[in-house]
């Protein structure tokens, strides 16, 4: 059975990456989001209209194993990196990434420069998911051929409103026949204009036509050269106009129409950590689909004078804070023991221990904060929600909590556990959205 490769590769591409993509690029995240809805389709649509299907698997299955899609943005594609390849063999070596990115910049209101590390990031991210279900389920060019072209159903609906391969430079990829030219009128019973007005000299080039009448579809002349084109008659002036200005119209519509749902700013919805700090998280429209809400980044100075980003109020801002302040100095074991601090931007695949790219970021803001402090110490903690098997759940979060252990590889990370279920709050057969807030990892200092 074939895998919704679309959505698996838009959970990868939700809100984290575009807060840290931003952040990254100096850009908003609206038009990073902007930019990623547009270079989706282009990316999914070149793996899918390949003819290179055996090096593209070998090349992908690489990226399974390389640990290159957990680089920064700036570091995703040098010259001689996989993703560069990867992009050749489904852009080719032509001017097709650079009418990408010049289209993409242009829609999304960002630098052509920002615009070039996201869709290495989006190509990685791609390929990261081909390469990773093709190892698994040992797919051999044919199958790996069949998989891409599953994914064709899905491109149009992919597209932003107004949006198209065409607009991308990438032309008419997916299965619309170009129409035919009809209706091309041959040179036939010329006459000299001077034998039809004795006024008119001999020797005047211009001639007229004896013509059959056509009924339907436009008229096609061609001249002398072998050029060609169209003769429109008065009578059918109004009805050719209107074939083109009203689809034009309606397209003008859906662009201002999607333009005011992406410049729309959906009402933050707060949630109050443990100590109280209010963080604002993502909230959703009224179709059910995720909509970034813009978050205020701060410069954090850690006591050497080194500076990090990251969101005003969040983990790394106060944990900062508290390790600067008296109340930290004068804790005890039992003062510190319920007061955690929740990650904002660290992510899991679903039902998975992998962390996913973008949580790179927080975690080495982590490594950097206690290098700053290197007295304290840290338990990390991993929390699902109700939903499902209860030990499943403690054993995956156990395991969550062990990863973040691992990837911070610190003498200061004295312990990690796992508590699955046990202090989720929101019914098991809430919405999804509602249990969001049982399904975190957090820290805490330990004395």
């Amino acid at each position: 059975m074939s895998i919704n490769l679309i959505n698996v590769i838009k959970d990868q591409l939700g809100t984290s990456f575009v807060s840290n993509a931003a952040t990254q690029l100096g850009e908003s995240e609206s038009g990073i989001s902007k930019a990623v809805s547009a270079l989706l389709p282009a990316v999914v649509g070149g793996f899918v209209n390949s003819s290179s299907s055996s090096e593209l698997l070998n090349t992908v299955k690489e990226t399974s194993v390389s640990g290159s899609l957990t680089d920064s943005l700036s570091n995703l594609a040098g010259p001689d990196s996989v993703i560069s390849r990867i992009l050749t063999l489904i852009f080719g070596n032509g001017d097709k990434l650079e009418a990408i990115i010049n289209s993409v910049s242009e829609y999304a209101g960002i630098r052509n420069e920002s615009t070039s590390s996201l869709l290495n990031s989006v190509t990685a991210v791609t390929a990261g998911v081909l390469g990773r279900h093709a190892s698994e389920q040992n797919l051999d060019a044919m199958s790996f051929g069949n998989l891409l072209n599953d994914q064709k159903s899905s491109l149009a609906s992919l597209l932003p409103a107004g949006f198209s391969f065409a607009s991308l430079g990438l032309g008419n990829w997916f299965g619309t026949v170009d129409a035919t030219p009809g209706n091309v009128v041959p040179e036939v019973n010329q006459v000299p204009l001077s034998d039809v007005n004795p006024s008119i000299p001999a020797t005047e080039k211009t001639v007229i036509t004896d013509r059959p009448t056509v009924t339907e579809g436009p008229i096609i002349d061609v001249n002398r050269s072998g050029t060609t084109h169209e003769i429109v008659s008065e009578r059918d002036s109004g009805g050719s106009i209107w074939k083109w200005l009203l689809p034009l119209l309606l397209l003008l519509l859906l662009g201002w129409f999607f333009w005011k749902q992406c410049d729309k700013k959906p009402e933050a919805v707060p949630v109050a950590t443990t100590d109280s700090t209010v963080v604002e998280r993502d909230s959703t429209n009224a179709a059910g689909d995720t909509v970034a809400v813009t978050r205020e980044t701060t410069v954090v100075t850690l006591p050497s004078g080194k500076t990090l980003q990251a969101y005003k109020g969040g983990i790394e801002d106060q944990m900062v804070m508290f390790l600067k302040s008296d109340d930290y100095k004068n804790a005890t074991e039992a003062d510190l023991k319920d007061k955690w601090f929740n990650f904002d931007n660290l992510n899991f695949e679903f039902g998975k221990a992998v962390l996913t790219p973008e949580s790179k970021v927080q975690l080495e803001n982590l490594k950097m904060i206690l290098a700053e402090f290197p007295d304290a110490k840290i338990k990390i903690g991993a929390y699902t929600d109700k939903k499902g098997d209860a030990n499943t759940n403690l054993k995956l979060s156990q395991e969550r909590a062990d990863m973040v252990k691992s990837s911070l590889n610190s003498g200061q990370v004295l312990e990690a556990e796992g508590y699955g279920s046990k202090f989720a709050k929101v019914p098991a057969e809430a919405s999804d959205k509602e249990r969001e807030s049982d399904r975190k990892t957090a820290v805490r200092f330990v004395k």
